[in-house]
């Protein structure tokens, strides 16, 4: 398994982060381009045009890219990089995680709710289980992911997961599989890492 999360493919093209020096799979990765104002931009749904440069999905990496200034040695021209560059990544990370989840919900893929995720996980309708990391210990074990690797999240609050199902806070919810699923596991993993929360996505018990 790769540091960003999600299992290595041999196939994957990996890239270079500027901070560390490593390669791995973009899915472990931030992508930056630079706008028209010659200002650093993190691409974190890899679309923008431009010539790409990668950072690992860490705010310790992202902060020491902006401090040596190795955006512009990468660019190889002279370019702003903002110091809340590692802040815009992390709130722009939280919202595509709500926003995947979101979309998942509207299409029948993700319920929210104790007995509704219970009853998923019995029936093995659920791929991944999502809880909240400020909900009760006590609570939470009562549920058990399914097994097999990055099969648990637990990177967002009950305030962020209820923002995705509509509700003012949600502790417990499932998610079906599917590709909005290994959206929502990718750009979990990189949240997860933002907030230095290693266990934010782990695997189920075997």
């Amino acid at each position: 398994m790769t540091r960003g999360g999600r299992t290595k493919d041999q196939d994957e093209p990996e890239r270079r982060c500027i901070a560390t020096g490593e390669s791995q799979p973009r899915g472990g990765l931030i992508r930056f381009v630079v706008g028209p104002d010659a200002t650093v931009v993190p691409d974190v749904s890899g679309k923008l045009p431009g010539r790409g440069m990668y950072v690992a999905a860490d705010r310790a990496a992202i902060d020491q890219a902006v401090k040596r200034r190795l955006f512009s040695r990468a660019a190889k021209a002279q370019v702003t990089a903002p110091d809340d560059l590692a802040d815009q990544v992390h709130d722009l990370l939280t919202r595509r995680v709500i926003d995947s989840l979101s979309l998942a919900r509207k299409a029948g893929q993700a319920v929210a709710g104790y007995e509704k995720t219970r009853d998923w996980l019995r029936n093995e309708d659920a791929r991944i289980l999502v809880q909240a990391f400020d909900g009760s210990e006590r609570g939470k074990t009562k549920l058990r992911p399914p097994d097999g690797a990055q099969t648990h999240i637990t990177c967002l609050d009950a305030g962020e997961l209820g923002l995705a199902f509509g509700r003012e806070h949600v502790i417990h919810a499932a998610l079906a599989a599917g590709g909005l699923c290994t959206r929502v596991v990718e750009e979990a993993a990189k949240l997860a890492r933002m907030r230095g929360r290693d266990g934010g996505v782990s695997a189920g018990e075997d």
